[in-house]
């Protein structure tokens, strides 16, 4: 997955995972289906001038995420997660769309008709996610996500000197106190749900790692007052996260009701936005159905090559298997793959050495465009474990030549053996390949290294969680198709559950949330029929109940993908080049892939 960056406005929007978008229909650029109409260079620059407005009144409101965007104007804030924070961060929304409203969106350049459109979709959502969907009354991940996003999104990088990010650290922490008041005002403990209370619960001391992990080891660089100002937030920090603790196990947790399901007229509104596609819910449930048939055809077909003349091998391995002899002979090639795993200590060192032979093979063959910037395995932090087992953490596209993070969650301390080997055997040695493609190479890194170099800053700050994420999937595809790996069969076995994966990461965010799916039926469909280990179906259950509209963003990404590409390939015919084709797709930033398909092919923007 990648670490979204959340655009301000909505303090909320911090918690990627948990984005949602307003209830309408999405819109055209122009707000409903028009005439192509002439550029106008005066519409342009009114529209240009109100992105730029809207991207500073952004930041002002969100001082965290201008921090991870890249804009140190506000280092020294944070969010106002009060009353009256939150009705000036509405108001702001409401005035910056009649504004667009009032512009004739069908006169501007086809590259700004983008851009408008994604800016509509992105302030109907804040409308939206304010007045309906109210995350601030019920999510304490809000809140977390917030507190330890104030401190990383300084200390990771080095945008400026230390004794610099040190000061505003300082001046963060005296803040973060003031927010977790805010939050106990705000929660709503008969609406939070019971895993979100004890999600955040388990989170909370995470941000007093990140104080003595990045903070506390560099606090001589300050000297005097403010050496003496930073020791006294440190320690104000410490109270305050020692109460929020006892807040959060003695009162949000015992007293947390609420219901995890959003149901499904929340659901549908939110999927619409969420996606930016013309895909709903039931149209995704049909293609995934239909594609995890013929994933599993194939992989049976993968399967019995793999253990042809073995003599372990399954005494039946039909041409048209039945569903039992299907199972029994993938899940039996599957375990030649799980036999080759790394130790428990040995993930991130094996993530490193997968990432740069995955580099170099992208390099060899030619397969798209690789930036010279490097890319960092790191551990996760510990604020946010707990949701995902890897993300990729590019810098923000105001920020320029610094690090891009792949962090990898470390296996919990209080794991038993039997937990520790079911993960590893999910994560085996060729599923780390598979991580750091879709982490790192090509995936997430490269893909946002090109973002990052489209003039658009609104483009870049409100980039598409199905492009980023579907992108990832397709340079899985893409490696196995070029023969990474020497084309071996388990890698490519690999593949093809990793694509099950998302194909029932699309399911089950839907089946959970609208169809009451149990934890049972959840489990069956991602042990059995998606042939996930345990302990990685125990986490995507939690994820998928802390989380929505979300898990599909994968799978829709992922097709839309597949479908430009195709229908490149059909009308380019023998003069399609498969490395230009990449490079033409990310040199349009993060759009939603409808855009993309547009702008590539010269029609309306719709």
């Amino acid at each position: 997955m990648h670490s979204f960056r959340s655009l301000p406005l909505a303090a909320a929007l911090l918690l990627a995972l948990s984005a949602c978008q307003p209830s309408p229909a999405p819109e055209t650029a122009a707000g409903n289906a028009a005439p192509a109409a002439t550029p106008d260079a005066k519409v342009d620059q009114q529209f240009e001038l109100l992105s730029k407005r809207f991207l500073d009144k952004a930041m002002e409101l969100s001082p965290i995420t201008a921090t991870q965007m890249g804009d140190h104007r506000y280092d020294g804030r944070i969010d106002d997660m009060s009353k009256g924070g939150r009705a000036a961060t509405l108001q702001a929304a409401k005035k910056f769309l009649a504004e667009l409203d009032s512009l004739e969106v069908a006169r501007l350049s086809r590259e700004n008709q983008v851009d408008a459109a994604i800016l509509r979709n992105q302030l109907r959502y804040e409308i939206w996610s304010s007045e309906t969907l109210q995350s601030w009354a019920w999510d304490p991940q809000v809140y977390s996500q917030l507190a330890g996003g104030a401190l990383y999104g300084l200390m990771a990088r080095d945008f400026a000197p230390m004794p610099e990010r040190l000061k505003s650290a300082t001046a963060r922490m005296q803040q973060i106190p003031a927010l977790f008041t805010q939050m106990r005002a705000n929660l709503d403990p008969a609406r939070v749900p019971r895993i979100h209370a004890e999600t955040v619960a388990r989170q909370n001391a995470g941000v007093l790692s990140l104080v003595d992990e990045l903070i506390v080891p560099n606090a001589d660089q300050l000297k005097g007052e403010e050496r003496k100002s930073l020791d006294a937030a440190i320690a104000t920090l410490r109270a305050a996260v020692a109460e929020q603790q006892a807040w959060l196990d003695d009162t949000l947790v015992p007293n947390a009701k609420g219901d995890f399901r959003i149901g499904e007229s929340l659901y549908d509104e939110k999927l619409a936005f969420a996606l930016n596609s013309p895909m709903t819910r039931q149209e995704i449930r049909t293609r995934v159905e239909a594609d995890i048939a013929s994933t599993r055809a194939e992989m049976y077909d993968i399967a019995r090559g793999v253990l042809a003349d073995r003599p372990d091998a399954p005494e039946a391995m039909p041409d048209s298997p039945s569903p039992e002899q299907q199972q029994q002979v993938i899940e039996a090639a599957l375990e030649l793959a799980y036999a080759d795993r790394p130790a428990r200590d040995e993930v991130v060192e094996l993530a490193t050495r997968t990432t740069e032979e995955a580099t170099a093979f992208v390099r060899e063959n030619n397969l798209v465009t690789v930036p010279d910037t490097p890319v960092k395995i790191i551990l996760m932090p510990e604020f946010q474990r707990g949701v995902a087992v890897a993300y990729c953490d590019s810098p923000g596209p105001l920020d320029k030549g610094l690090d891009t993070f792949y962090a990898v969650s470390p296996i919990p301390d209080d794991w038993d053996d039997a937990q520790v080997d079911s993960f590893l055997r999910e994560y085996n040695t060729r599923s780390i390949h598979e991580l750091s493609i879709h982490e790192a190479m090509p995936g997430h890194f490269l893909q946002i290294a090109h973002s990052n170099k489209y003039p658009s800053i609104l483009r870049a700050v409100l980039g598409s969680g199905p492009f980023i994420e579907g992108w990832a999937m397709y340079g899985e595809k893409v490696m196995s198709d070029a023969g990474y790996m020497d084309g071996d069969p388990l890698m490519k076995l690999i593949n093809r559950k990793w694509n099950l994966r998302a194909m029932a990461n699309a399911l089950l965010d839907q089946a959970i949330h609208v169809d009451g799916m149990t934890r049972d039926e959840a489990m069956e469909l991602m042990t059995v029929t998606t042939f996930q280990q345990e302990r990685e179906a125990a986490g995507k259950w939690v994820r998928a109940q802390l989380t929505s509209a979300q898990l599909p963003t994968y799978y829709v990404g992922y097709s839309e993908h597949l479908d430009l590409r195709r229908e490149m390939e059909q009308r380019e015919g023998d003069a399609f080049e498969l490395k230009a084709y990449h490079d033409k797709v990310l040199s349009f930033g993060s759009p939603p892939v409808r855009f993309v398909r547009q702008l590539m092919l010269d029609e309306p923007i719709q």
